[in-house]
């Protein structure tokens, strides 16, 4: 007999696993010069600090971060309509 239910087991697996990366992420740093600009930024994607030519820009972070943010929200809901659609 067919359990609907019998996936929750490995989804609720899958979300602690993403957790955990998600946290390994957060304390992993990258940063690149180029051109007078660094670019300094954590492993799941969120700006730490810009600066252009020695002055930081902490505007355009925010502005980057809220676009990131709103691209990851975008990401998760196509997500859903793709798991939805395919049983």
């Amino acid at each position: 007999m067919f359990n609907p239910l019998g996936g929750l087991g490995d989804l609720q697996k899958l979300q602690e696993q993403a957790q955990k990366m998600q946290q390994a992420l957060q304390q992993e740093q990258v940063m690149v010069e180029k051109n007078g600009v660094r670019v300094i930024l954590r492993g799941d994607q969120a700006i730490i600090s810009i600066e252009v030519d020695g002055v930081e820009e902490p505007r355009i972070a925010d502005a980057i971060n809220e676009a990131i943010k709103k691209t990851q929200e975008l990401a998760a809901r196509k997500l859903i309509e793709i798991s939805t659609q395919n049983p």
